[in-house]
């Protein structure tokens, strides 16, 4: 029963956090570094959000493969099983974004763009957008927290972070902070080559690369320690 509990927790997570991405992105104020890329893409070109997410979620995980047989074999003494059962967690998250990303596209569907659709309402005004921006960025962290805290297969997001951490001997948070500005600094470059203008970053963006961190550790504080009891995990 704790077993199922634990990747219940997990898939809702998962569930949370798609959710929130698409949200974030329909306010029209900027969406999160970590898809910055794939929203600039798409909107430039008029692609699938949730294809294009797939494919630059996939770059992230035959990343990690090379930075993982990179570790291996600066640490020689370690047995060649480990690095199997590495590769093998890395390969598992293509399929989980996969279905993370056709999630994506079911709730694009569903949600209206605030700044066009919903011009003239409250929802399309400043007021409103900033509002549903403080929901996503919320709901962002929660999902996120739930998630990473079930410690089972990564978001390639989360995956390429540790990695590089892992790689560099940076702290995770400062691999975050790098891993953001490239997203972010990408996402710029091609917005000004493709359109001439910003197109996936501005005021969501900064408040996500705050807002997010902040959400992951006052979710875990009051509730990490007793979802990992409800999952049968222990410390």
């Amino acid at each position: 029963m704790k077993k199922f509990f634990r990747i219940f927790i997990y898939a809702a997570g998962m569930l949370i956090l798609a959710f929130a991405l698409v949200l974030n992105s329909k306010t029209g104020l900027g969406v999160t570094p970590i898809i910055s890329v794939s929203y600039a893409i798409s909107e430039i070109t008029g692609g699938n959000f949730g294809d294009i997410t797939f494919w630059l979620y996939a770059l992230f995980v035959a990343l990690q493969i090379v930075i993982h047989m990179i570790i291996w074999r600066r640490r020689h003494r370690l047995p060649a099983g480990s690095l199997a059962r590495q590769i093998l967690l890395d390969i598992l998250q293509i399929p989980l974004s996969f279905g993370f990303t056709r999630f994506m596209n079911v709730f694009s569907g569903m949600l209206p763009r605030l700044d066009t659709d919903l011009a003239g309402t409250f929802w399309g005004s400043m007021g409103g957008r900033l509002l549903v921006l403080g929901i996503a960025i919320v709901l962002t962290g929660t999902g996120a927290a739930m998630t990473l805290a079930m410690r089972l297969i990564p978001n390639p997001g989360d995956g390429i972070v540790q990695a590089v951490s892992d790689l560099s001997g940076w702290s995770v948070g400062l691999a975050k902070n790098i891993m953001d500005v490239l997203n972010i600094s990408v996402a710029i470059v091609i917005g000004l080559i493709g359109s001439g203008r910003l197109v996936s970053v501005g005021i969501g963006t900064a408040v996500a690369v705050v807002g997010v961190g902040r959400m992951v550790a006052l979710f875990n504080h009051f509730f990490l320690e007793k979802m990992q009891a409800a999952a049968g995990m222990e410390e």
